[in-house]
């Protein structure tokens, strides 16, 4: 981390700690498409990836009976408000206040819809921590790659000295779009075997990534 002066964090999975709400949101699609339920952590953490279409189609769900524009409705319908009840991660506001401390730019990029992205927030007091807030304008939460690197553009950013941190292997795949570094964290939404495979630094928790700064 020697050569970094910013860091853009990934939200869901990597500061909000929502994998069980993502969970129980999934199986009640899966209960009311009549497809097997999805129970492990582990098992969802292999078969969670971007785009969610795909993601989806893994667990069984068939676009011709179902649309995915349908699903991904019926799901936020029910992520949504039981997502304001999620907790932040253990260590995320000692962290942030350490890389704060430390003279490092932060940044918050994610693939949800920015108006509820902000709702989310606002449950929480680390707003100040984030020099800009970034979102997509839907929920399907395809791809953020494209606001990614227009967003280090834009910000004269020098691509050498920003790290990505998110818990995916679509957060390794943005930082190498927008040229940037890139830290993995294995407590989100991704299983630790297929984080290890991009060759990026992976640790298990943000405690272990504050150890980095």
């Amino acid at each position: 981390m020697e050569h970094i002066k910013h860091i853009i964090w990934d939200w869901n999975g990597t500061l909000l700690n929502d994998l069980d709400v993502s969970m129980e949101a999934l199986n009640r699609l899966l209960k009311k498409e009549h497809l097997p339920l999805v129970e492990d952590k582990n098992e969802y953490r292999k078969y969670f990836q971007f785009p969610v279409s795909e993601y989806y189609k893994k667990v069984g769900f068939d676009f011709n009976k179902t649309p995915f524009s349908e699903l991904a409705k019926d799901y936020m319908a029910y992520y949504q408000p039981h997502s304001l009840h999620c907790l932040l991660h253990e260590g995320v506001e000692t962290t942030l206040q350490k890389a704060k401390k430390q003279g490092y730019n932060q940044y918050l990029l994610s693939a949800s819809d920015i108006d509820f992205l902000k709702i989310q927030l606002g449950r929480y007091d680390i707003d100040d921590y984030f020099g800009d807030i970034r979102g997509l304008d839907n929920i399907h939460a395809h791809s953020k790659a494209n606001l990614a690197k227009e967003f280090v553009k834009e910000s004269s950013m020098n691509p050498s000295e920003v790290v990505f941190v998110g818990d995916s292997v679509h957060d390794s795949e943005v930082a190498t779009y927008a040229g940037c570094h890139c830290v993995l964290i294995a407590n989100g939404h991704e299983h630790k075997d297929k984080l290890l495979k991009t060759g990026c630094k992976v640790v298990n928790n943000i405690q272990e990534f504050a150890e980095l700064l």
